[in-house]
């Protein structure tokens, strides 16, 4: 059987976190009203932190003052910045997509931590998942200390689902100190530049792309390039249905 392509997106510009909120609203409710495009969408935003469903103000502590946003996905706070790379991911979780059966939103979070894992394994960093932290986590080899390498939070409105991932490739790790990073003081974050693997935006978008598929079971479209003209003032709704994740 031939497999079906899944659109991608890719923006070169940095996102603000508003349009990125209010695009990604759209196209999901476009998803299930008009059966648009599926999407994946590659991006960078400005430092900024955002706030989960799960968000305590106490764990957040922002000494550069960057803006602050409530995301209404799942989880607490988390950090976006330059040398992240941001992947929303807009799907139909009514229908099945490789290995995720339909409306099973634990596999799906599962399937979004598989296919970052497989990722990092194409790079040489070991992910992994933990029983009770969402995410993926890798084990810092001079220090033996397990540190977040990237998070996962998730919204679901009418089973289609939007947010995503995020993976440090190489961000100023010290703006993750402005806040408690999904609410987990216990344990630290790290990129692949901490663990001394350097690789470019260009080079970690090219394994996503090819360990799409065997998550997914789609392939992934040429990509289309998306940017904001200007910046403006978007509505950041509070959510009403979400899948809370860390």
């Amino acid at each position: 059987m031939t497999k079906k392509h899944f659109l991608w997106e890719i923006s070169k510009k940095t996102i603000s976190y508003p349009f990125a909120f209010s695009r990604m609203q759209e196209i999901s409710q476009k998803i299930r009203q008009e059966g648009a495009a599926e999407r994946v969408w590659l991006l960078e935003h400005p430092p900024l932190y955002t706030a989960g469903t799960s968000a305590k103000q106490e764990d957040l502590f922002n000494p550069q003052n960057y803006p602050t946003y409530d995301a209404g996905r799942g989880g607490q706070w988390t950090y976006h910045g330059p040398g992240q790379r941001i992947a929303y991911v807009m799907m139909d979780l009514q229908k099945q997509h490789g290995t995720i059966p339909p409306r099973d939103l634990r596999a799906y979070v599962h399937g979004l931590e598989k296919w970052v894992i497989s990722t990092l394994s194409d790079l040489g960093a070991e992910g992994e998942c933990r029983d009770g932290r969402v995410g993926v986590w890798v084990t810092d080899p001079k220090t033996g200390k397990e540190e977040k390498i990237a998070a996962i939070g998730v919204r679901v409105s009418r089973w289609v689902s939007w947010h995503g991932v995020s993976i440090n490739l190489s961000p100023d790790l010290n703006d993750f100190d402005g806040i408690v990073p999904c609410g987990i003081r216990e344990y630290g974050v790290t990129s692949l530049q901490k663990l001394g693997l350097s690789y470019t935006k260009t080079q970690l978008d090219q394994a996503l792309m090819k360990n799409w598929a065997k998550i997914f079971g789609s392939l992934p479209s040429a990509f289309t390039p998306v940017e904001e003209d200007e910046p403006q003032a978007y509505a950041c709704a509070h959510p009403s249905h979400e899948y809370q994740t860390g």
